[in-house]
């Protein structure tokens, strides 16, 4: 059995998650389902970051000790992961004595073969975003990535030669053009490497909240270097390195295709196969930050329109890798819209008039000439292709073409008429949205589990008992 293994980043405990931390689990969690179903043998990890000097300003906040407060927030995360059906098959938490004995004896042997070495660290240093500028990166003394102030460090650290890396990622990058996805995000990445690589600061002395440097306990292991290795502590003695998909969001995605591919080098392990960024969400128009205090609560819309709803508005709203707005208007127009009206409608007209027609019997079956049967014999292909390209969003579109089309076929071949004036018709018709259903039964399963499986069981009972997505009018 061919493995795949699949990641979403860790996700830093220092607060509650929200819809961004939701947005790629999901994703991560269509993808695991959708090879599953193919036969594979999938591996899907997720977990948390839990060191570093904000998890120990949160703690301290709130008067607690920092382990304490980490594990408060993975309840939070295990519980959400629950409540949206995420069928992860490990949480990495790197707190844990796996990781722990990973990351130092990763670090252990980098020191020993000359590409981790002792220097004096000069520069910027952003606390929110745990990471170090120069003074060309720095304006208006603030952090180029989240515009929060930046302070001056100078300090003894350990250094990871990064800058040795340079050209064999140019060259790797040049050999794998699927490494990096969407595509269109490669060249900033490129760039960013032809510029000239620095070597990378990977240990500080004054945060005491992470895994101690092995021989020099007055140091610990930058925050960064730390989490990266969650994705071979997590695949230790299963042998299923490499990794498939690293799934992450746009702003780490330097970190996972030019420091990481550069620590696997320097371990010459093999790289990842590809690492695909997605865009960010803003909330009615605006960025989300805490100060507005308009992060999403996945929680709230999984209480108000159902878990597969939420499932389906943020993989179907904006195209998988760009930019887009979050707001409960959109939600519910397309709540209301896809989920009631099409699917919904279709599945329940369907069912009523196969029990009011007594057409039991009919197996489903799709007739080239009729429009939907071109339709579902065409499926199959562009389907796989849309989705082996992680083109999320374009792969429901496939299925909700096929809903509209047989909503159409009901509405243009009049069922209530053909049987009365010509039941062989009415058959032929009935096989192509019978055979409509049951592919889209199947196809919606890795996004939708829940409503697969309740389609799945009107098909076994031919009939429908309660609507699927019954309208809300707000």
């Amino acid at each position: 059995m061919k493995n795949f293994y699949i990641t979403t980043p860790i996700y830093y405990a220092n607060d509650k998650p929200h819809l961004g931390h939701s947005y790629t689990t999901i994703a991560a969690d269509v993808i695991a389902r959708y090879y599953r179903l193919k036969g594979m043998n999938v591996f899907f990890l997720t977990g948390t970051d839990e060191h570093g000097s904000k998890i120990a300003e949160a703690a301290n906040k709130n008067d607690v000790t920092c382990q304490n407060w980490v594990d408060g927030i993975i309840g939070d995360f295990k519980s959400l992961w629950k409540r949206l059906n995420i069928s992860y098959n490990d949480f990495i938490r790197t707190t844990e004595e796996r990781h722990i004995k990973k990351v130092r004896e990763v670090f252990g042997k980098l020191l020993r073969q000359g590409d981790i070495y002792k220097g004096k660290y000069s520069g910027w240093y952003c606390v929110a975003c745990e990471s170090y500028f120069t003074d060309t990166q720095i304006a208006e003394g603030k952090c180029p990535d989240c515009s929060k102030n930046v302070e001056r460090l100078e300090e003894e650290s350990y250094f990871f030669k990064l800058s040795k890396y340079q050209d064999t990622l140019l060259k790797h990058y040049e050999k794998n053009p699927d490494f990096m996805q969407p595509s269109w995000r490669a060249s900033e990445m490129v760039n960013f490497v032809k510029s000239g690589l620095k070597d990378l600061s990977v240990s500080r002395k004054n945060v005491k909240w992470g895994i101690p440097v092995p021989g020099d306990e007055t140091h610990t292991v930058y925050v960064w270097f730390d989490a990266l290795l969650n994705y071979i502590s997590a695949a230790e003695d299963k042998d299923i390195w490499p990794c498939d998909i690293h799934l992450v969001g746009k702003e780490i995605f330097k970190f996972h295709t030019v420091i990481w591919p550069a620590m696997l080098l320097a371990l010459d392990i093999p790289l990842p196969k590809t690492v695909f960024a997605h865009g960010w969400w803003t909330v009615n128009g605006e960025k989300m930050s805490k100060s507005k205090g308009n992060f999403v609560n996945p929680h709230k819309f999984i209480d108000k329109y159902g878990c597969d709803a939420y499932r389906y508005f943020v993989l179907r709203q904006i195209p998988f890798g760009d930019d887009g707005d979050f707001s409960e208007k959109s939600f519910l127009e397309r709540y209301n819209s896809d989920l009631a009206n099409n699917l919904g409608n279709l599945i329940s007209r369907t069912f009523s008039m196969v029990e009011k027609y007594s057409l039991q019997n009919v197996a489903p079956s799709a007739n080239s000439e009729f429009p939907i049967g071109k339709l579902l014999n065409n499926f199959d292909e562009k389907f796989t292709k849309s989705m082996e390209n992680i083109e999320l969003t374009a792969s429901l579109e496939l299925i909700w073409e096929i809903i509209d089309e047989a909503n159409r076929t009901i509405d243009s071949e009049k069922p209530w008429v053909l049987f009365k004036t010509d039941k062989e018709k009415l058959k032929l018709v009935f096989e192509n949205l019978l055979s409509a259903v049951e592919i889209i039964s199947k196809a919606i399963s890795s996004f939708m589990p829940e409503t697969s499986e309740k389609i799945k069981k009107i098909i076994a009972d031919k009939k429908v008992s309660e609507p699927l997505f019954p309208r809300i009018n707000d």
